[in-house]
């Protein structure tokens, strides 16, 4: 192609947090380039961000609605190849629906909607139009956890029997949600969902667990706990698993760990030997074996040629220099703009640049979020994960 990919992004305006990161994470290949927004449901706020990213004003919007209506009118040349839908969990299905509907591929953050029923009819709707959906799961873009998920998959492990997957945080441990947008939000069952802390964090941790793990999720038994007295959601939990190759494992999510930020870390271990890998130190992996010293691989640090080709594709500047969240969240976008590049052209997307998660994922993340809590809900606590 010679040209950059055309987005259009709904909620993300000024001051939104993950909106930036979007907009960072879309731009650090120069493969994209935002040319409309519908950026708040507060129309001020929309056009006051429309200007501050300095967007034509006849493409800064008020509502979503009006954006894809007038969007999918414009000629071959102006229109949108994908929509960027960053606002609440309550608010993803109807834009990505209509979007999907318009004829724009689709850039959605997690969980991918607010109820399971939701997710499959959103499923069903990509498959139907044949367009290309990334969920920004943005913990699968490190590349140090595609060389993991890479190691677990050529089986130099052999069969995986445990998984412990961690994700503390603190930041929920007093009661701020009045002063704080983002926790009154997320603790809000209307506009979160049924759960919080498994719903917000707790999925993270499970797709990084079946994605390193190349298993999947079979039964679950899980406790749930609202630590902060009045919180409507559940602040804290851990659950027990078992995978569909046999294997077990631990999860366990909480945002009351006072002093913790954003700890989330993973160890998977097979027959002969396991690895470990942390959100706090992204750029190193521990390879543990049960009959040789710990490897410590190191991002960007590949004489030898050890690293494989998801890894090194995702890896952008040379070892000892530290690479982390933003980078990670520019893999996405970069895999999924390589994807959508290829499919304008019509060329096959490389097997590198496919790896992301999409719609199916989505689905999965929905339904951890209702098994998770029917189990939590329920005297007897195994649970069949169920889709």
């Amino acid at each position: 192609m010679n040209r950059k990919l055309r987005m259009g992004m709904i909620g993300g305006g000024k001051d939104a947090f993950i909106g930036a990161i979007h907009r960072i994470a879309a731009n650090m290949d120069g493969l994209v380039e935002l040319k409309a927004g519908a950026l708040s449901v507060n129309p001020e706020v929309a056009i006051e961000s429309g200007k501050i990213l300095f967007l034509d004003p006849s493409r800064t919007y008020t509502d979503y609605k009006t954006m894809l209506e007038k969007e999918a009118t414009l000629p071959a040349a102006e229109k949108l190849d994908f929509i960027t839908i960053v606002t609440p969990n309550f608010a993803h299905f109807e834009p990505a629906m209509m979007a999907l509907d318009k004829g724009f591929n689709v850039v959605v953050e997690k969980p991918i909607t607010f109820t399971l029923e939701e997710a499959k009819l959103l499923k069903a709707k990509v498959e139907e139009t044949g367009l290309t959906l990334l969920l920004t799961h943005t913990y699968t873009g490190y590349p140090l956890v595609k060389q993991a998920r890479q190691m677990v998959k050529e089986g130099v492990f052999g069969k995986i029997r445990k998984v412990y997957v961690e994700y503390p945080q603190g930041w929920l441990s007093k009661p701020t949600e009045k002063d704080n947008a983002g926790a009154a939000w997320r603790t809000d069952p209307k506009r979160s969902g049924k759960s919080g802390c498994m719903g917000d964090i707790g999925t993270h941790a499970a797709n990084l667990a079946e994605y390193i793990s190349g298993t999947k999720i079979d039964q679950l038994c899980a406790d749930l706990n609202i630590v902060v007295p009045g919180r409507g959601l559940d602040d804290d939990g851990a659950v027990l698993l078992r995978f569909d190759n046999g294997a077990t494992g631990v999860l366990m999510a909480s945002q009351v760990a006072a002093g913790e930020e954003n700890a989330l870390k993973i160890r998977v271990y097979g027959e002969n030997g396991g690895l470990e890998w942390s959100q706090m130190e992204p750029n190193t992996l521990l390879v543990k074996w049960l009959d040789k010293p710990t490897q410590v691989y190191r991002a960007g640090n590949n004489y030898g040629g050890y690293q494989s080709s998801f890894a090194t594709q995702n890896t952008r500047t040379p070892g000892g220099h530290p690479e982390g969240y933003l980078e990670a969240f520019g893999n996405l976008y970069r895999n999924f703009a390589l994807t959508l590049q290829a499919k304008l052209s019509g060329t096959t997307p490389s097997a590198e640049a496919l790896d992301f998660p999409s719609v199916a994922e989505g689905v999965r993340g929905m339904a951890f979020i209702d098994n998770v809590v029917r189990s939590g809900q329920s005297e007897q606590k195994w649970t069949k994960f169920e889709i």
